[in-house]
């Protein structure tokens, strides 16, 4: 994806976001082109939010949980569809845009309205670029880890470029169509993504339940959800197969550059500088949001999180081969249907009585050998893909940078007429 050229004259402009701006370009303090709005609430607003995506909408379009609502919600002030919407604290990170709908916010937000004729959109795509390229930060006072005071008295004076006024529709449309179709490959990839993990995940649960021989004779396992298998498998309650036991780490304990992997109970291994473990071990979260979905096998060292349970010392059964079974079929099957619709700790009976289909040793091997040669094809196609979503990510940054301060010259790439634009 080629970027338009660049503007046949430009002038410096003393801003240190954006030193050079095409010469036709004029420079004024955000105070001369906006207005700081503070307006009552009505009964029927609903609570706005500024997203960190540059999304300014109704929260309960997005989600409502992560959230504090405020009971008596003093001092909050009504919010157009069309305002220039700042979050003080989050502008930093992106968190700030053009509102989609009317209601209402706190009083951390700055409320803006043009003076005059002025493209709200474009503005609010160059204020994310003064935030994404960490001119925000680098100007505001940080009052909190990862955060910052930007509030009206510090934007009014801020110098912004001002292109004609055709100019910035027609960057701000050029910007919309191009973004759009980066975001559309985005979601294609994703879905993409999506399939791939579905297909690896019915991969590995056929080849660990039905093997890979489709004429081998089949048997019933007396397991409902099982169905037949392999006439020369067995089907065991996994408290036969293994031992299982808790840590008594907690996630205090992790000591980065420690020199040992510290299971705790997300996706992430940390580390740490000790070690109760030196074996071959299946470890997952006890409780919280990864009960029965994280799954970790190593073979080496390491400790464990008192709310992580390792399974060890296996009999009759691979190591590597439980570690596929168990995280492709425990959630799916015996976290499903039940009275919650979270389920937040594993009950022990569960676990322990999971039935387990599974053949010789010899055929675990030749399996295990398939499973791993396919499931590294699908992984490997899922790291490109993710690649390539964060290079249009990038792509896409850089061309919403490039556009509204005056590295690219849209004009002829807008389809449409500069008169037609204003």
């Amino acid at each position: 994806m080629s970027l338009p050229s660049p503007y046949p004259d430009l002038r410096p402009s003393e801003l240190t976001w954006a030193p050079l701006i095409p010469s036709h370009w004029e420079v004024k303090r955000a105070k001369y082109l906006f207005n700081l709005e503070r307006r009552s609430v009505r009964p029927q607003d609903d609570v706005v939010t500024a997203f960190r995506d540059g999304e300014v909408t109704l929260r309960s379009k997005r989600r409502t949980n992560g959230f504090t609502n405020s009971e008596k919600e003093v001092g909050y002030q009504g919010v157009r569809a069309g305002d220039l919407v700042i979050h003080a604290m989050d502008a930093f990170a992106g968190a700030v845009g053009v509102s989609d709908s009317d209601g209402k916010c706190t009083p951390v937000y700055s409320c803006c309205t043009p003076i005059g004729p002025v493209c709200t959109e474009f503005y609010g795509r160059m204020l994310r670029t003064m935030a994404l390229t960490g001119f925000i930060e680098s100007l505001s006072k940080g009052i909190r880890e990862r955060s910052t005071d930007f509030r009206w008295r510090e934007f009014a004076e801020q110098p912004l470029p001002v292109p004609p006024l055709a100019e910035q529709h027609l960057i701000s449309r050029f910007v919309d169509r191009e973004a759009g179709r980066i975001d559309s490959l985005i979601v294609k990839k994703g879905r993409f993504i999506e399939l791939l993990r579905e297909k690896r995940l019915a991969l590995i649960a056929r080849a660990v339940t039905k093997g890979l021989d489709p004429n081998a004779p089949m048997v019933s396992s007396g397991v409902k959800w099982l169905g037949a298998v392999p006439s020369k498998w067995k089907v065991t309650p996994l408290k036969y197969l293994c031992t299982v036991r808790t840590g008594n780490r907690d996630t205090a304990h992790a000591v980065s550059g420690g020199g040992y992997p510290f299971f705790v109970r997300s996706q992430t291994v940390e580390e740490i500088d000790s070690y109760s473990a030196d074996c071959e071990a299946i470890l997952t979260a006890g409780d919280g949001a990864g009960v029965g979905k994280i799954y970790h096998y190593f073979n080496g060292k390491f400790d464990f999180h008192q709310r992580v349970y390792m399974l060890s010392q296996f009999n009759g059964v691979r190591g590597r081969y439980l570690f596929y079974y168990l995280s492709a079929l425990f959630a799916a099957v015996a976290l499903d249907g039940g009275a919650k619709s979270t389920v937040d700790s594993l009950r022990m009976p569960v676990f322990m009585g999971f039935a387990v289909a599974y053949p010789p040793l010899s055929e675990q091997d030749i399996i295990l050998e398939y499973v791993d040669r396919q499931v590294q094809r699908i992984d490997d196609i899922v790291i490109k893909t993710e690649r390539s979503i964060e290079l249009l990510k990038e792509h896409r940054s850089a061309l919403i940078t490039a556009a509204v301060t005056g590295k690219i010259d849209v004009r002829g790439r807008a389809g449409e007429r500069m008169e037609d634009a204003a």
